[in-house]
């Protein structure tokens, strides 16, 4: 699987204007009725792990008193920063500070498509494999606890629930992963999706 998804995503690149790329997804209708103001640019590190069952996807949950996403699952991740040199360092940065894996411990294979998040974010997935028993360290204030899916789960399409939601007047299309308790919905379920076609 290691092999397959690097083969995959070995020629895949970060969009040069990540904002464009994330909005390129909606309609110039929906973008004016969701945004109000310009999207900032961010990235998430989808950190993949050897394990001798199988690959598997380690996901976040947030703290309840963060500010945005609140108590949801998610990826390590978050706003660039003026010293960014772009969504690879974002990732990166972001990761050793929430749950503590230092960039030397991450290899980037390659990225996804650009994501635009309701709470007025152009999010880049970047796609990368850790040693195999990273320490996770993680930041009290944002991270409440980390926990791994096996790849396996996410690939079986009888795991996959497709709803409706409607946001600000917009009805859409959205994934959502139950597993072990936990609800993997919005942004982070639609990025797994994206994932999973880039490989298959």
């Amino acid at each position: 699987m290691r092999d397959q998804i690097t083969r995959r995503l070995r020629h895949t690149q970060p969009p040069a204007d990540p904002v464009a790329a994330a909005l390129a997804k909606l309609s110039p209708e929906v973008a004016q009725a969701w945004f109000s103001s310009p999207l900032q640019s961010a990235a998430v590190l989808i950190p993949l792990l050897p394990r001798p069952d199988g690959m598997t996807v380690l996901l976040t949950r947030r703290t309840e008193h963060v500010k945005d996403h609140a108590g949801q699952i998610s990826f390590p991740g978050g706003r660039a920063e003026a010293g960014d040199e772009g969504p690879r360092d974002t990732a990166l940065r972001e990761t050793a500070e929430e749950i503590g894996v230092p960039p030397a411990q991450v290899t980037v294979v390659g990225y996804l498509d650009a994501y635009p998040v309701v709470t007025g974010y152009a999010v880049v997935p970047v796609v990368g494999l850790l040693d195999a028993d990273p320490e996770l360290r993680l930041d009290p204030i944002e991270v409440a606890e980390a926990f791994e899916v096996p790849l396996a789960f996410l690939l079986d399409e009888g795991n996959l629930a497709r709803t409706t939601r409607v946001y600000k007047g917009v009805e859409f299309e959205t994934y959502e992963y139950l597993y072990g308790g936990h609800r993997i919905w919005g942004a982070t379920a639609h990025m797994i999706r994206n994932f999973i076609e880039k490989i298959y």
